[in-house]
């Protein structure tokens, strides 16, 4: 059984996640595993007889964490997860499926594999933002994907200064910047035009969106750098700060925008065998080598 004897189990409430509850809860319980629910899910099961827990707690007391959805269900639950040490395992019940990788059909097969000690673990740095008025912390969150500097509308640009380790990069028009980490380079990121990263790589890249000059180009920088972007006082909008595109933090002209690696990193486990490039291939439609 490994050291996988406390699995917790969480994901968002749809038909999809509850078939595939119904056959994850009854595949461990016949394993011998202890399982938690998290409280989304716990509806999920009829007469449910597993104890329900919150992220927070289910982080400090399992030994695996299952998540049953997709990359967004794993993005939100990993924010949390990650100060606590604990691997998250991913089933895909949503679309692209970049972070949960292992599909509905393969769960007995995978899982028991997991349980068996075949797997990987692959550990992804996070980002701090944090929003300063002057002295004052108006706002903080954290992101593995990305952290989004945007205007919050298609009708305005926004004017800002970006410096790296308090060095002046460029003063920019634009409709905001991404900071993406290489776990989020094949997410907003790419999408923005940026490239894509190996998460193996201790790197960030700065993807401008839609700049006003053809010149400004994504920028990749050490991973340790402190980014500071600071929102000039003549713009008109209150720009949104937007983490994983899910957490939003409201801004005004004049804040100051300052974003860290995090100290701790997420604990990704993948079945033996895993491959990035392969992903990359299955789900951005590379073409295959010929022979």
């Amino acid at each position: 059984m490994g050291d996988f004897r406390t699995i917790g189990i969480i994901g968002r409430a749809s038909d999809a996640v509850g078939e595939s509850l119904k056959l994850l809860t009854n595949f461990l319980s016949h394993r011998g595993v202890s399982i938690v629910l998290g409280e989304s899910i716990g509806g999920l099961l009829a007469d449910n007889l597993f104890p329900i827990s919150s992220h927070t707690k289910m982080g400090e007391s399992c030994d695996l964490i299952i998540v049953l959805g997709g990359d967004g269900s794993l993005l939100a639950a990993a924010r949390v997860l990650a100060r606590h040490n604990v691997p998250v395992l991913g089933i895909n019940r949503g679309r692209l499926g970049f972070l949960t990788d292992i599909l509905p059909d393969e769960i007995e097969e995978r899982v028991g594999a997991v349980l068996a000690g075949e797997y990987e673990i692959d550990k992804r740095f996070l980002l701090s933002a944090v929003v300063r008025r002057g002295s004052e912390v108006v706002g903080r969150a954290e992101a593995l994907n990305d952290v989004v500097v945007n205007s919050g509308t298609s009708a305005q640009m926004i004017e800002f200064d970006l410096y790296v380790d308090n060095e002046f990069v460029y003063r920019q028009r634009s409709d905001g910047l991404i900071v993406s980490t290489p776990t989020g380079s094949t997410a907003y990121s790419l999408s923005g035009g940026g490239p894509i990263m190996h998460p193996k790589l201790d790197a960030v890249v700065l993807v401008p969106m839609f700049p006003h000059t053809l010149s400004s180009r994504p920028i990749v920088i050490d991973g340790d750098s402190e980014i500071r972007i600071e929102i000039i006082d003549s713009n008109e909008i209150h720009p949104p700060v937007t983490c994983d595109g899910q957490v939003n933090i409201t801004a005004m002209p004049g804040d100051t925008v300052f974003i860290t690696k995090r100290r701790y990193k997420l604990k990704l486990i993948h079945p033996t065998g895993h491959s990035f490039y392969a992903s990359c291939r299955d789900k951005l439609g590379w073409g295959s080598a010929l022979v």
